[in-house]
């Protein structure tokens, strides 16, 4: 089982991507990413990245993919991979479209990769 800690639910990925974790993990089971102040000091981040290794192991999945805010994800990764949990990211293409002033960025899955 794949478990998805982003902040995007895997409701709301593209079939592309889902269909490949399916293929991949047979199930996805959506954890939602935590809302860190930039202002969070780092004990208190430390604090919250024990947390959600606590709530992962119990979780228990084949693989998590976690994606969000840079220095959380550094070290809740850091720590999965020393417990042998295999963390992925997943991969885009940025398709950007100029008319006038307005740019719009869509982004494409190209596939997961192992951290």
């Amino acid at each position: 089982m794949l478990l998805n800690l982003t902040n995007h639910p895997s409701k709301q990925w593209s079939a592309k991507q889902y269909d490949h974790a399916i293929e991949l993990y047979q199930e996805v089971q959506d954890l939602p990413f935590p809302q860190i102040s930039p202002a969070l000091d780092s004990a208190s981040l430390d604090f919250l990245v024990e947390e959600y290794e606590h709530k992962i192991r119990q979780i228990d999945p084949s693989v998590v993919h976690v994606m969000g805010e840079m220095t959380f994800s550094f070290r809740l990764v850091q720590k999965l991979k020393s417990a042998g949990i295999l963390c992925i990211a997943s991969t885009t293409e940025r398709i950007t479209e100029q008319i006038g002033d307005i740019k719009t960025s869509r982004f494409e899955f190209i596939q997961f990769r192992p951290y």
